[in-house]
């Protein structure tokens, strides 16, 4: 079982955390990390986009000149898609982009991911978070002093004010609440720094099939 030790905001350690194998020590499952992430990408997408066939632009409904005798193709309305201002042929119209995921898929993506980071010494397990004031500083310097550089999600089951302002200048600080982390924002990420609790929560969760 890999083990980890549980450090202050200083950096320090102050325990060590034996954690779940089956959460933290599998090996990732490639195929299904990229189901899920083009997955969670697609549901990103709106679905808003619209064009007008020629049954909805606006005029077209005399016919522009007589079916036979003027020696010109035949043609029914001035909004068919061959003519200037008519309507577009199989353009864009409102849908969803939702792809439909199985939960022990989407669970198996999520211990992958999480398993990448352990395995890469990538993941930092800290007993709390607690920033004393929204100052950008002192974040800057809890995560100095965590030793990490780079995009960083935190996790963690809960935060307060102070800490969200404290990061909210920090653009390569993200948050995640743990009964809502992603897999697209872990594999987003180069550290990961989980409370204690959260990883608690995310074994009890992950860890029954």
């Amino acid at each position: 079982m890999p083990k980890l030790n549980v450090l202050n905001q200083t950096g320090k350690t102050v325990a060590e955390l034996t954690l779940s194998d089956y959460v933290f020590g599998i090996e990732p499952h490639q195929q299904v990390l990229y189901d899920v992430v083009n997955a969670q990408r697609a549901a990103m997408r709106q679905g808003t986009h619209d064009v007008k066939n020629r049954g909805e632009v606006s005029g077209g409904g005399r016919k522009p000149w007589r079916q036979k005798g003027t020696g010109r193709a035949r043609q029914g309305s001035t909004r068919s898609p061959q003519w200037r201002h008519g309507g577009v042929v199989f353009g864009p119209t409102p849908r969803s982009y939702a792809i439909k995921l199985n939960q022990k898929v989407r669970q198996l993506a999520l211990r992958s991911a999480l398993s990448y980071h352990a395995a890469n010494g990538q993941l930092k397990v800290v007993d709390s978070l607690a920033i004393e004031a929204p100052k950008t500083k002192l974040f800057q310097q809890l995560l100095s002093d965590l030793g990490i550089s780079g995009k960083t999600l935190v996790i963690a089951s809960e935060f307060s004010d102070n800490e969200l302002l404290a990061a909210r200048n920090i653009p390569t600080v993200a948050f995640s609440l743990v009964n809502h982390v992603s897999v697209y924002d872990i594999l987003n990420c180069k550290n990961l720094v989980i409370t204690k609790d959260a990883v608690t929560a995310l074994e009890e969760v992950l860890g029954n099939d």
